[in-house]
């Protein structure tokens, strides 16, 4: 087993004491709830109405504060008690825990994306939607919300490694969440709004002609993209440097 399965393993091991899976299947029954209560009943295209409905609260909400609290737990251990001294003096590179860490958030926000999608599917099945489903447009919200939160989970992950407070970080990416619904009819800003870009990936397209959503796909990923590797590269080297 190499130093980085091993901290990834260590990580999980730290959160599997958490009630962070309460929250994650809170959000999932909250957002199924919502599907079920204003879900489309659009009979052209139900299942990419229920998707789009539920993605207002799912990405919009829920998905950036989840990615928030995720890399803030990952980080909550080692602020307290001295945890990066002991952590860092274990033979591991310091490249191998940060690239940990981080693993660990983006496996979590994929638990939630496959939550996501089994709520839609509940939800659907409650309200008698009896259309194929599009499993095309599924995948491309769910890998283009999943993709869209990295970005925001490299600058989280570099924040709560800087800040010793759990609860800073937490309330900065808050502060920055509820803007969403303003930010996201921004053609302008939004494709460039970390906090709004998981929203504009899942929404299917013709759900909303407004804005940012009429931006294609294939140039919100390439901004996604981008923003991640400043933000993770940005991160990563002042971990390197960080003093504990």
């Amino acid at each position: 087993m190499t130093a980085y399965t091993r901290a990834v393993s260590c990580e999980w091991l730290k959160l599997s004491k958490s009630r962070l899976w309460v929250q994650i299947l809170l959000c999932a029954a909250l957002v199924m709830l919502l599907g079920i209560v204003e879900g489309s009943s659009n009979p052209i295209a139900p299942w990419e109405g229920l998707v789009g409905i539920m993605s207002i609260l799912h990405a919009m909400l829920f998905l950036p504060i989840m990615t928030g609290i995720f890399s803030a737990m990952v980080c909550r251990y080692e602020h307290s008690g001295g945890g990066w001294k002991q952590l860092l003096v274990l033979p591991v590179s310091r490249s191998a825990v940060y690239f940990a860490k981080f693993t660990v958030v983006s496996l979590l926000l994929a638990v939630v994306q496959a939550l996501f999608l089994a709520a839609v599917l509940g939800a659907g099945m409650i309200k008698g939607i009896d259309a194929s489903i599009p499993w095309d447009m599924m995948g491309r919200s769910l890998l283009g919300g999943w993709v869209a939160c990295l970005p925001l989970a490299a600058l989280q992950l570099g924040v709560s490694t800087a800040w010793s407070s759990f609860a800073a970080p937490l309330a900065l990416n808050v502060v920055f969440t509820i803007p969403n619904m303003l930010v996201a009819n921004s053609e302008t800003y939004a494709p460039y709004y970390p906090w709004a870009q998981p929203f504009l990936a899942m929404m299917p397209q013709g759900q909303a002609g407004f804005g940012a959503f009429n931006l294609p796909f294939e140039s919100l990923m390439m901004v996604v993209v981008g923003g991640f590797l400043l933000f993770f590269l940005a991160g990563l080297i002042y971990f390197q440097r960080k003093e504990v």
